[in-house]
């Protein structure tokens, strides 16, 4: 039997990658000699780096850039010499989290450390280049990135103007004349597990500005901002980003990277599991086992057990799920993939109690798991089966 494990990370417990090697515990308990497949998997937000390190064969940059209000920080992205591929993660640069919560400035917040990341890869010879673009303090619709790459935002008297979110209705022009001209030369992919548009009620400024700090003054100074830019956009570039499906991802960054570097906007899970060559590996599995912390109705969209589990259903392949808690609309995801769903706890535990040892528990419901759908298999439990067939 070949089974393919591929789980996201359980956050605040475990990694992507311990979260594997926890299923593979329990999947040897059962049977000792197995050697599963092991595919840690991610959305496309900070685990990215972490989970294709490794596969890719990619080494590790560290830079000094402007953090999310100007400090430096020290950020790292991942570059491969054999495909001339750089992978970076927003947060890295401008991440939420690098600010203390008593620190947040969503009006000024801003991703020049992006763009720098950027050119550090273009320095190192990138023509590919994955952005994943979560987790962002800024609402400046990519306009800190471009800056450092070259692009200037002007009033209208010719002025420049703020590269934030507070700068963003004030912008009369763009000018591309100085942009960094190996931009031209690379393919840009943007990893976004959300669909949001731009504008309105599901748009940047209205559901995450207000994550970000901003008061709900700020929040409609920021939408009429980013309204504005979107008209400036399509009349200086001729592309209109209003109703794109994922421009409203990290403060407008979607939008902006289409109009301003012709970027592609991906699901992040399914360019994860692309660059994994994982579809390869779930057509040939007999069984594949994903999960993360906690699984609902949403899974399906946008997550990486979700796309995970969509490749399984291509190849119809059993998919089982292992989950830290399961919400009640989790139950209708079998109809996306997953043919089984477990929970980790195994009784009364409190949540801390079940992450401390998110480890302990994966593995026991990975064994019982598998020992469920080995009961149902003839000869020795299943076993006789497994040994006949060349491990994976």
């Amino acid at each position: 039997m070949k089974i393919v494990v591929a789980p996201n990370a359980f956050k605040g417990s475990l990694s992507a990658a311990q979260a594997a090697e926890a299923i593979q515990r329990g999947i040897q308990r059962v049977v000792p000699e197995a050697r599963p497949l092991l595919a840690p998997v991610a959305d496309g937000g900070d685990g990215m780096v972490d989970v294709l390190a490794q596969p890719l064969g990619a080494q590790r940059h560290i830079c000094s850039v402007s953090g999310p209000l100007g400090a430096p920080v020290r950020a790292a992205f991942l570059y491969c010499p054999a495909r001339r591929l750089a992978l970076i993660v927003t947060s890295s640069a401008a991440g939420l989290a690098l600010l203390p919560a008593d620190a947040l400035d969503p009006l000024h917040s801003n991703t020049v450390g992006v763009g720098q990341l950027l050119h550090a890869a273009l320095e190192l010879g990138a023509r590919h280049i994955v952005l994943g673009v979560g987790g962002s303090a800024s609402t400046d619709g990519a306009t800190g990135l471009a800056t450092a790459l070259g692009i200037r935002f002007l009033d209208q008297q010719g002025n420049p103007v703020s590269a934030d979110g507070a700068g963003l209705e004030r912008i009369g022009a763009i000018d591309r004349s100085g942009v960094e001209p190996r931009m031209e030369a690379v393919r840009l992919e943007v990893a976004c597990d959300v669909d949001n548009p731009l504008l309105g009620p599901r748009g940047a400024a209205a559901v995450y500005a207000p994550q970000k700090g901003a008061t709900a003054e700020q929040t409609e100074r920021l939408e009429r901002g980013l309204a504005h830019y979107a008209t400036v956009l399509e009349r200086e570039l001729a592309v209109d980003i209003r109703s794109l499906p994922g421009a409203g991802a990290a403060g407008g960054m979607g939008g902006g990277l289409v109009a301003l570097f012709q970027a592609q906007l991906r699901p992040g899970a399914d360019l994860v599991l692309e660059l994994l060559q994982l579809e390869q590996a779930i057509a040939a599995a007999d069984l594949v086992i994903t999960g993360e912390g906690r699984l609902d109705g949403q899974t399906a969209y946008g997550k990486a057990p979700g796309a995970v589990a969509r490749l399984a259903q291509k190849h119809a392949v059993p998919c089982i799920a292992l989950a830290g808690s399961l919400d009640e609309s989790a139950y209708q995801l079998h109809a996306s993939g997953f043919t089984a769903l477990f929970s980790l706890s195994p009784g009364t535990l409190t949540l801390t109690q079940l992450m401390r040892h998110a480890d302990v528990h994966l593995a026991h419901v990975a064994e019982q798991a598998l020992r469920c759908l080995l009961a149902g298999r003839p000869g020795d439990d299943g076993r006789a089966r497994w040994r006949a067939e060349t491990p994976v």
